[in-house]
């Protein structure tokens, strides 16, 4: 009895002890570790606040700033709110020693910028909230620390752009929310590194164009919401998502689906066409597993150009949904209830329908649709594609913002060419016979930020041809008829951020040719015939982030040009005829380069300095389908997230062997394979026996790719680690 009493002493005294701690303006539950601060205009954390609490409300306050160890005196935290606190800004290592949190929501505040190591220390974090913030940019690495998190939320934030690799370690993560941003341009590589992701969410944005190589990344999502996107075609094959099985593309403004759009996305069930502009749709050749499809909404043209479509889906035994919007006969019938036989085509040109509205003249902001053209007031969009058109139409309404003219010949733009349109922010004129584009040809477009002219005639440029659009931002060339980068051009564009110049027939760049591109930060350069760049041809460009390169004809790794290009973290020379790397080829961007392609070029040697300078900061490297038997040291690269190696004849033997060793603390698939000698051909590095007669095989693990490194790195490092490394603290390897 005394010894209960005793501890019931205790606990009250301890339950006294803990209450008196709790902060005034809190209320703090004991039994079951909660503290509760709601709406106390709180302007930092409270103190003290019981040191075993679990579960911390902070809701409804002021912090506007989250300090750095904010949390250190509550280690025991698991769940910690802080919406509606007015944060504008989260210090580098806000939440360090938060080891045990699961749930973080940081939602309705005013967060605008994620800084590298603001998350740093939440380990075990699981939920991350970010919606309704005003999170412009997230730099990459923001997430690198988060590995055990399965849901990010960055809904109804500012989010313009994604960059390649901006969610580099979030391993496990399974549905990613982006919904109601303003993304208009996503990364290549922006969802690599997310082997887990089952569903993402991109619905309520800015995108024109389905995303198809970024999404290409995701082998294992199994939904996509692309809905309430301003895209307005899905080209062949212009989804390629492997485990895809339900796709949202509702509330868009879609004109029309090519009949290989999911052909490579061969699970696909649900297809959610609902409330765009569709008259119909052609057999959708490749979706063998499609179970249904909705087209409620549109404006379906039952006639017989849409019987092969009917009949495919009888055929295929796919659901349906949707109703005629003409011919009058059939206006209201369901879709599925049409016979062939009433599917006609009487009449070459059917009286236009009020339903259509793509056939008749639209009002919207403050003028009329032109002639041929479909406007929508909705979107503010209007589209004359693919009209055969000799001449720019005029008279769309002035609150236009997307202003489709792909696929017709207009052959020239002329001066004015797009009067009264100070709202356009986007100017489609793609595969339009474009030779020139005149002096004066943007005059007025203030507002505009992209300009598409891949697939034209263009062979020069004059800056005048910029003059009043300021505010351009992406520009694109591709596939035009440059020799070179055209001069002086860019001298009125002061806000370009993105210049497209794939697949023309530029030679070389040289000095001058990007004067006036200050502010430039990628530049697409790829499938050129770019034999020589001048020393000083990318000084201009001194924010450049990425420099696409592939597909050229250097001989050599353009290391002079590379100086003065602090900031670029993604460098592209895959299939260039390089066959050596010399010494300290990358050393004048090694501070800054994350991300670097040396695949498919033939290379046969590289030197053991070849990668000077370089290290942690390296997140890919891909080096696959060369002729190389043996590569650098890389034992100081270990932010590694993605290394390729695939398809390159390694020579197995006891030189190989710090490799070899190297491969084995990776938990990376990196491919490796033994070229030679006969007997280990063909095997994989980490399983080839070859390595068994090497000296010294049978001692402890060691890292690096050198010999006399094998000693030193097989002893713990006592230099201080930044916890990114995915190449260490594993226990099973997946080379």
């Amino acid at each position: 009895l005394s010894l209960g009493l005793l501890r019931l002493t205790v606990a009250l005294a301890l339950g006294a002890m803990a209450a008196a701690r709790c902060p005034t303006p809190c209320v703090c539950d004991n039994l079951r570790a909660h503290v509760l601060c709601l709406n106390g205009n709180l302007t930092a954390v409270p103190s003290p606040i019981p040191q075993l609490t679990k579960k911390l409300d902070l809701r409804g306050n002021s912090f506007t700033v989250i300090p750095v160890g904010a949390f250190l005196d509550t280690p025991y935290l698991t769940h910690l709110d802080l919406q509606r606190c007015k944060v504008e800004r989260l210090e580098e290592g806000a939440f360090r020693g938060l080891g045990r949190l699961v749930y973080l929501n940081l939602a309705s505040n005013s967060i605008a910028l994620l800084y590298q190591e603001a998350l740093d220390g939440l380990s075990s974090l699981q939920q991350l909230i970010l919606e309704g913030n005003r999170i412009e940019e997230i730099q990459p690495g923001a997430f690198g620390h988060l590995g055990s998190l399965t849901v990010l939320d960055l809904r109804a934030n500012a989010l313009v752009y994604l960059p390649d690799m901006v969610f580099q370690g979030l391993q496990v993560l399974r549905w990613l929310r982006l919904s109601h941003n303003a993304l208009h341009v996503l990364g290549s590589e922006a969802f690599a590194a997310l082997p887990a992701l089952r569903r993402l969410s991109l619905d309520h944005n800015e995108l024109q164009a389905l995303p198809g190589e970024a999404l290409a990344r995701l082998d294992g999502a199994t939904r996509l919401d692309l809905g309430h996107n301003p895209i307005t075609y899905v080209a062949e094959e212009a989804l390629a998502m492997a485990s895809l099985k339900h796709l949202f593309l509702d509330h868009s403004a879609l004109q029309d689906v090519a009949p290989e759009a999911f052909a490579r996305s061969p699970q696909l069930r649900t297809l959610d066409l609902r409330e765009n502009q569709l008259q119909g749709l052609p057999p959708l050749a490749g979706a063998g597993g499609l179970a249904r499809v909705s087209l409620a909404g549109n404006p379906l043209l039952c006639s017989c150009l849409l019987r092969p479509f009917r009949d495919w889906l009888t055929r295929a035994r796919v659901q349906a949904e949707g109703t005629c919007s003409a011919p009058p006969a059939l206006r209201g019938r369901p879709l599925n209830s049409l016979r062939p036989p009433e599917m006609r085509c009487d009449h070459p040109q059917l009286p236009p329908s009020p339903a259509v509205p793509s056939e008749q003249p639209r009002v919207a902001g403050s003028g009329q649709c032109p002639q041929g053209c479909a406007c929508s007031p909705d979107f503010r969009h209007g589209s004359c594609e693919n009209r055969d058109l000799r001449e720019i139409p005029r008279g769309f309404p002035r609150d236009t913002r997307l202003l489709d003219l792909r696929r017709n010949a207009f052959g020239t733009v002329p001066p004015g060419a797009f009067p009264g349109l100070k709202e356009l922010v986007s100017l489609h004129l793609q595969s339009c016979s474009i030779g020139a584009l005149r002096p004066g040809a943007l005059r007025g477009l203030e507002s505009l930020v992209y300009l598409y002219l891949t697939n034209n005639h263009l062979s020069t440029l004059a800056a005048a041809a910029f003059e009043g659009a300021p505010q351009l931002a992406y520009l694109d060339l591709d596939r035009n008829a440059f020799t070179r980068l055209p001069a002086g051009a860019f001298q009125l564009l002061p806000n370009l951020i993105s210049l497209h110049l794939q697949h023309n027939a530029i030679r070389e760049l040289a000095e001058g040719d990007l004067a006036g591109a200050g502010g430039l930060r990628w530049l697409y350069l790829a499938g050129n015939t770019i034999r020589r760049i001048a020393p000083t041809a990318l000084a201009p460009a001194k924010m450049l982030e990425k420099l696409h390169l592939e597909g050229n004809r250097l001989a050599e790794v353009p290391t002079a040009a590379l100086r003065g290009l602090p900031a670029l973290s993604e460098l592209k020379l895959s299939r260039n005829p390089i066959m050596y790397v010399g010494d300290s080829a990358f050393l004048p961007v090694a501070s800054s380069l994350q991300h670097l392609y040396l695949d498919n070029m033939g290379l046969e040697r590289i030197s053991p300095g070849a990668f000077a300078g370089l290290g942690p900061k390296i997140r890919s490297l891909y080096l696959e389908s060369n002729k190389v038997s043996n590569i650098p040291d890389m034992s100081n690269f270990t932010g590694l997230e993605i290394l390729n190696l695939r398809h390159v004849p390694f020579h197995c033997d006891c030189q190989l062997l710090p490799l070899r060793r190297w491969i084995d603390k990776l938990n990376l698939r990196v491919g490796a394979t033994c070229g030679s000698p006969a007997e280990a051909r063909g095997l994989k590095v980490k399983l080839s026996t070859t390595f068994q007669t090497c000296p010294g095989w049978g001692r402890g693990k060691a890292g690096g790719a050198s010999p006399d490194k094998t000693k030193a790195a097989s002893k713990p490092s006592k230099k201080k680690r930044s916890g990114k490394s995915p190449a260490r603290g594993f226990k099973k390897s997946r080379a």
